[in-house]
């Protein structure tokens, strides 16, 4: 029962998260120039910080070198910048880590 409630609150918590911005700026008014200012930066910030939490444990100074997760790295950044389409560049850069640590440097 307690687990019940506590998975009802975090559900209402989040569900107010993400209706907040739709109730405050429902008018059709224009945004303030920190928000459209916050929408421009932070999504990059954002994924430079997780390129960075993934790649903090890369040893280059021993086996396999870094080279899975640099090839992973680069073919990623080469399908993004020629198709625009995240769920193909995810996709393809994991599968190709998965092949290289699999299989070449196993």
């Amino acid at each position: 029962m307690h687990a019940a409630f506590l998975i009802l609150a975090m559900a209402a918590a989040t569900i107010l998260l993400r209706f907040l911005p739709f109730l405050i700026f429902r008018d059709g008014s224009r945004k303030p120039a920190v928000i459209t200012y916050l929408g421009h930066v932070l999504p990059p910030a954002a994924i430079g910080m997780l390129v960075i939490y993934c790649l903090r444990n890369v040893n280059v100074g021993t086996h396999p070198y870094g080279i899975p997760e640099g090839a992973a790295c680069i073919l990623v950044a080469i399908l993004q910048r020629q198709f625009h389409n995240t769920i193909l560049s995810i996709l393809a850069g994991t599968g190709l880590y998965m092949l290289l640590i699999q299989t070449i440097f196993a």
